[in-house]
């Protein structure tokens, strides 16, 4: 191993390492390296999240893209737990029809409603973040499966939400 040094007024700190390699030998970290795409491609040829989630056949791609579908129809679904849950926790609840009846339960109630939202929130917001990685690999199947799931996911499981309006604040000036 030689070590050459670099020349220039900044150049102290700052040394270039050259390995020499013997004729015929490969050099060790060529076959490593693998470029990730950063443009849209078509191909089967995936890696997806985790090192052991590789396709190398079509079969493999097609259950790829239709755990895709399903995972993002999934986060749909969630979504609609979510604020669902959201909307029942933040109703309130009727008065007690007599004077002397009090709710000693309900601050309670509110406390672990409010767990409940924060803890379905973060799960949603994980699976969220994992299809957004996903979509990161830039290949075109599975962006398609994942946009597609996304919208089928929100017509089956979230279209009612259009009918429905949360009003936080009845004041028409907030």
């Amino acid at each position: 191993m030689r070590i050459e040094s670099v020349s220039g007024p900044l150049a102290a700190p700052f040394f270039s390492t050259v390995i020499p390699f013997p004729q015929g030998q490969a050099h060790p970290i060529k076959g490593i390296i693998k470029m990730m795409h950063m443009t849209l491609y078509w191909g089967k040829d995936v890696t997806l999240l985790i090192d052991f989630w590789k396709t190398d056949s079509w079969l493999s791609y097609l259950l790829t893209l239709l755990a895709c579908f399903l995972f993002s129809s999934f986060y749909q679904y969630m979504e609609d737990r979510r604020l669902r849950f959201r909307s029942l926790a933040s109703s309130n609840p009727s008065p007690p029809s007599s004077a002397g009846a009090s709710v000693p339960l309900l601050p309670k109630y509110r406390r672990s409603a409010k767990f409940a939202t924060a803890l379905l929130f973060g799960i949603n917001s994980a699976i969220g973040y994992l299809l957004m990685l996903a979509i990161m690999t830039f290949n075109g199947g599975i962006f398609l499966a994942i946009v597609l799931g996304l919208a089928v996911g929100y017509l089956v499981f979230r279209s009612a939400d259009d009918e429905t309006v949360v009003v936080e604040n009845v004041c028409a000036c907030a």
